[in-house]
């Protein structure tokens, strides 16, 4: 099978201090890969290693079946550090231009392919514009273009909402999904509930070692004896949902952490379309909901 990243037993010294210690992974192209982990966890460590900005210091890694850095790579792997700045001399479309120039396009076709990242991130009437002259969120857009240029298999992106308003940060993640289909990015953030929008698979690193992998997205597919539903709703008596759903049939267990929002676990071979009895269980008590999880929340996932 062949894979878009594979890292077997990665690991990285600096000194005395091990920022990655053995880290094996797969990664097939598709839909946006989160790395999620505390400060420290090394999360930019494996970030630059796939960048080639270092080496290693053992273990085996390869983007697309090739060592990061090999020539077949050139142009098929792109960075976003989480505070990459623009020169703020030059304007927008020349900076794309002389970044594409690198990339290997003629001046003619480096105005074509600038032209066409600016319109994707929805920056075109600020061609011209200096990036001093544009809002946070608009920088950051030019930035992710940048990043864009020449349609590389693989982008890395650090932080790409940070700081951002909610109108840019939706702009961004509305983007990355349209690319997806030809585009694999792989995503550093804090922001779980914006990583369990857009990724499937999630890489979890905790001081240095990858604590598990995750395919959350399919969970709610995996007909097993030990399901979960997470239900928000809108206002209701604890004590009063926690009884009435703890009698429906299969149920083993239903708890609360956060306000209004339940954990339902049941047994999936029993009971398979829970999920049906529960929305007439509502209507019967006259509750409302804001939300339903076939499994869990990709925060309980990673941190119950």
């Amino acid at each position: 099978m062949s894979y878009l990243i594979e890292c077997e037993n990665l690991t990285k010294n600096y000194g005395l201090k091990r920022a990655l210690d053995q880290v094996s992974f797969t990664c097939q192209a598709g839909e946006p890969i989160a790395l999620v982990g505390p400060n420290g966890a090394g999360k930019t460590t494996l970030f630059s290693i796939l960048c080639n900005y270092f080496n290693g210091s053992s273990g085996k890694v390869r983007i697309l079946g090739h060592e990061p850095g090999a020539k077949q790579l050139y142009g098929q792997v792109a960075a976003l550090p989480q505070d990459a700045l623009l020169d703020p001399a030059f304007p927008l479309l020349k900076q794309l231009m002389f970044y594409a120039q690198l990339k290997g396009f003629s001046r003619r076709a480096a105005r074509v392919e600038a032209l066409r990242v600016l319109e994707l991130m929805d920056l075109s009437a600020s061609a011209k514009q200096l990036p001093t002259q544009l809002s946070h969120g608009m920088r950051k857009r030019a930035a992710i273009a940048q990043a864009l240029l020449g349609s590389p298999k693989l982008v890395l992106l650090d932080e790409p909402t940070a700081g951002l308003d909610p109108s840019n940060a939706k702009n961004i993640r509305q983007q990355i999904s349209n690319l997806a289909a030809d585009t694999t990015f792989l995503i550093s953030s804090h922001n779980i509930q914006e990583l369990e929008r857009l990724c499937d698979t999630v890489l979890h690193l905790e001081q240095g070692q990858l604590k598990q992998t995750l395919q959350h997205k399919n969970t709610h597919k995996q007909n097993i004896q030990q399901s979960f539903l997470t239900i928000v709703l809108d206002s209701v008596s604890k004590q009063s949902f926690i009884e009435n759903i703890s009698q429906l049939h299969g149920v083993s267990s239903v708890l609360s952490e956060n306000k209004n929002e339940f954990v339902i676990a049941y047994d999936g071979l029993k009971v398979p379309d829970l999920d049906q009895k529960l929305l007439q269980k509502l209507a019967q008590q006259s509750w409302t909901y804001r939300r339903l999880i076939k499994g869990k929340t990709l925060e309980e996932q990673l941190f119950s």
